[in-house]
């Protein structure tokens, strides 16, 4: 193994055991239902990160519409408030400016 190779790998922090995610249909999942996995999550570790990403329609469900930014940061709001420390927005580039 090089020198730079050994620097690389113990610079890098160790990925966390489990991640939750939860993918924000629009439609399918409202903030009440974030709100309650939030809890969940919380009540089981707050430092669990979890993920809220954002939904792009395709194949069956080509008629729903993109995740809006609005929804997703509200979502993330509730989360954190819930409890989880670590709370992150996935495929921040599909998110729309709002629902139609």
């Amino acid at each position: 193994m090089s020198r730079n190779s050994e620097t690389a790998s113990a610079e890098r922090p160790d990925p966390p055991f489990l991640i939750a995610s939860t993918l924000l249909v629009p439609g399918y999942i409202d903030e009440q239902e974030v709100d309650a996995i939030a809890r969940y999550i919380s009540s089981l570790n707050p430092e669990i990160p979890y993920s809220l990403l954002a939904f792009y329609p395709s194949f069956y469900l080509k008629d729903l519409p993109t995740t809006s930014r609005r929804h997703a940061l509200r979502c993330q709001e509730i989360a954190k408030n819930a409890g989880i420390r670590r709370v992150h927005i996935g495929n921040v580039h599909l998110l729309s400016d709002d629902y139609s």
